[in-house]
């Protein structure tokens, strides 16, 4: 039995060595961080305790929820509340009860109300890990932000349902009156506390002109809102949505330039880092909760969890072409103004459901006894159902979802470059305009020389903003000689002709300037 010590080195280890694996082989990250964990609890002998469903959902949701509502687009979210609102809120519903009745068919004797919790565990897709492929290949925007926004919004109406069905079950009553009242209830309270955690957030920034007060409560941020909505017994799910979207929008006004790169670098690392470790425990806690079952339930337990990942997988694949076209053929406005989209892109939204965190953590947490002290139904066949399901979609969809984006061929998408474009000219006219107007204030009328240099550099770059081909060498270029630049850096500090502490800084300069044109890979 290895000692704790080997085994937190072994899965930081594991950690680098897979995120470099991953970049080279067809496969996608968590898979193999999965796989990693199950690899470190066989080969560990240890029986890990189950994890504290209460504990993971703080730990590692907040941070998740409101990283990716700080990196979604509030004007693309607006654009498809439709398509998110079907898919975070019917889909989601309807994955539940169809769930429900298929386990209610193989499970002898499961209650009702204990099927539903089943179903909401299994209902919520997981972005991370289909975040981590789709971003890096050639998918339409328009994909990216309908899964994105499903994203943010299909936990908070997953868990409401799951707690009212194991309610029901504890106590033994069920009202579908009060359980709708109360999502709307849970909603509207959660959205108002991440919206005022998020206030304080950037009324605190701007009163601190430091970088790490304010990285540290970018960081707090999410958790405070986690606890405010868990304090008003709302949806904490919404509260660090609704706080990251808050922030966001006023991130870039609130704190300096500084502050903003350090900031990006420090969530870079701790998302990473956070899903990283999700994965990992996913396979640790398969190892642990398939010896928990009684001798001869696991095969029969599997079986049935194949058969509920196929439902779930179906009834998105079936339900999100219905309500693409659904609509529209109801409302011909609708097909005016926005038509059907491509199959391909269809399809790729019906496909892209994998299960994660949520669905582990909302099984980890049901209860271990009912009112009358008897133990919770099925509550070990649950959890490793859960387990079934998460692994069959990881592995499943997620081993596919690369070769068929690849196969779909989706056209590049040139609105994101077109905008960018269009951004970078109008921010050089605004700083050349600037410029013209600080030319007539008394400080700078005694510096002709720095501002007809500065004039030239604005006008070369709205030159270069003009001209496609001309600004590609033109980067190219320079480019090339931020290379230079560096390799002599490099060597004046390599033949003792400058601390290192000069080449950080000077070698710092020259990054931000490659990351200006885009060479930050370089």
């Amino acid at each position: 039995m290895l000692p704790p010590a080997f085994l937190v080195l072994g899965a930081g280890l594991l950690i680098l060595s897979l995120t470099a694996l991953a970049r080279r082989l067809p496969v996608p990250t968590p898979i193999l961080q999965l796989a990693a964990g199950l690899l470190v609890g066989v080969v560990s002998g240890r029986d890990f305790a189950a994890l504290d469903p209460a504990l993971v959902f703080f730990v590692f949701l907040p941070p998740i929820l409101w990283l990716a509502a700080y990196l979604t687009s509030w004007r693309d979210f607006k654009a498809n509340l439709r398509p998110i609102g079907l898919l975070a809120v019917g889909l989601v519903v309807a994955t539940a009860l169809a769930v429900a009745a298929v386990s209610h068919l193989l499970l002898p004797g499961i209650p009702w109300a204990v099927a539903v919790a089943l179903g909401a565990i299994v209902a919520p897709p997981d972005a991370i890990a289909a975040e981590a492929i789709i971003t890096r290949l050639s998918v339409p925007r328009r994909v990216i932000a309908v899964l994105a926004g499903e994203s943010l919004v299909n936990d908070a109406s997953a868990l409401v349902l799951y707690r009212t069905a194991v309610a029901a079950a504890v106590v033994g009553s069920f009202s579908l009156g009060e359980t709708v009242v109360r999502f709307f209830i849970d909603a509207g309270l959660g959205v108002l506390a991440g919206l005022l955690v998020g206030w304080l957030v950037i009324r605190a920034m701007r009163l601190t002109r430091d970088t790490l007060p304010a990285v540290l409560l970018n960081l707090l941020g999410p958790y405070l809102a986690w606890l405010a909505g868990e304090l008003l017994h709302a949806s904490a799910v919404l509260a660090c949505v609704a706080g990251g979207l808050y922030v966001r929008q006023r991130f870039s006004t609130a704190v300096t330039p500084r502050t903003r790169v350090h900031s990006s670098a420090v969530w870079e690392l701790f998302g990473f880092v956070l899903s990283a470790l999700i994965f990992l425990l996913l396979g640790l806690q398969l190892v642990t909760l398939t010896g928990a079952l009684p001798s001869g339930r696991l095969g029969a337990v599997v079986l049935v969890g194949l058969a509920i990942s196929g439902v779930a997988i179906l009834i998105r694949l079936l339900w999100v072409p219905v309500v693409a076209w659904l609509p529209r053929r109801l409302s011909r406005e609708l097909r005016l103004r926005d038509p059907m989209p491509p199959p391909a892109a269809i399809f790729l939204v019906a496909w892209t459901s994998m299960r994660g965190i949520v669905s582990l953590a909302a099984a980890l947490a049901l209860p271990l006894a009912l009112l009358d002290g008897s133990p919770f139904p099925y509550r070990a066949e649950i959890i490793l159902i859960a387990l079934v399901v998460i692994l069959v979609t990881l592995v499943l969809q997620g081993m596919a979802l690369e070769p068929l984006i690849r196969r779909f061929g989706f056209p590049p998408d040139a609105t994101a470059r077109d905008e960018e474009r269009f951004a970078r000219r109008e921010a050089v006219r605004q700083g050349l305009e600037k410029l013209e107007d600080l030319a007539h204030e008394p400080w700078a009328v005694d510096a002709p020389a720095e501002l007809q240099r500065m004039r030239e550099e604005f006008r070369e770059r709205i030159r270069q903003q003009d001209g496609d081909g001309n600004a590609e060498r033109a980067v190219r270029l320079r480019r090339e000689v931020l290379a230079a630049e560096r390799r002599a850096l490099i060597r004046l500090r390599n033949e003792g002709m400058i601390s290192d502490s000069v080449l950080l800084k000077l070698e710092h300069e020259l990054d931000q300037e490659a990351l200006r044109l885009g060479a930050g890979e370089d």
